[in-house]
């Protein structure tokens, strides 16, 4: 049985949740999440808690029954707090603006790389050099950074590119004078 999927989630006030037959949705101040839940998963609200049970012996259930549960608070911290990543831009010359629902990327190539923003997901330009990508969805924001940082990924001998705040690249030593 897992560990993760035994905890309740507290539900704090001002969220809403509804439960259906292979579905989640919670309603809170930053806005709505839905999400599916498996069929050999139960979900309950108990109070101001919402608890999950495994129901039947279907393979790979046990494995759901954390999941389910771990994306169900992601759905309940994402309307209450939200979710954002840092990127920072390093290089000479290597700049974002955001224009509207359109990141603007200077990095080094011959021409800039446009970026439309999706729907739900909030881009700002702190100083020249930080890119935050907020939004109430984790995988979104997650996945959003990861496009943002895939157009021109750090090189390991000066570090140039786009990283995460928090990365560390791991730097190679390049080519000695003879």
């Amino acid at each position: 049985m897992s560990r993760v999927g035994k905890k309740p989630i507290p539900i704090p006030s001002g969220v809403d949740v509804k439960i259906g037959d292979d579905w989640l949705e919670v309603k809170g101040p930053k806005g709505t999440l839905r999400g599916p839940i498996p069929a050999a998963i139960k979900a309950e609200v108990k109070g101001n808690e919402l608890t999950f049970a495994h129901v039947g012996n279907e393979k790979g259930g046990n494995a759901a029954f954390g999941l389910a549960r771990a994306l169900s608070n992601n759905m309940v911290l994402g309307v209450t707090e939200g979710f954002q990543k840092v990127l920072e831009i390093v290089g000479v010359g290597y700049r974002a603006q955001v224009q509207g629902r359109t990141l603007t990327l200077n990095l080094g190539y011959s021409n800039p790389v446009e970026y439309t923003i999706p729907e739900g997901i909030e881009v700002s330009v702190e100083q020249k050099n930080q890119v935050v990508v907020k939004g109430i969805d984790k995988q979104q924001v997650g996945s959003v950074a990861a496009e943002i940082r895939g157009f021109r990924e750090p090189e390991p001998y000066k570090g140039k590119g786009v990283k995460y705040l928090d990365e560390h690249i791991r730097r190679k030593v390049g080519k000695t004078g003879a």
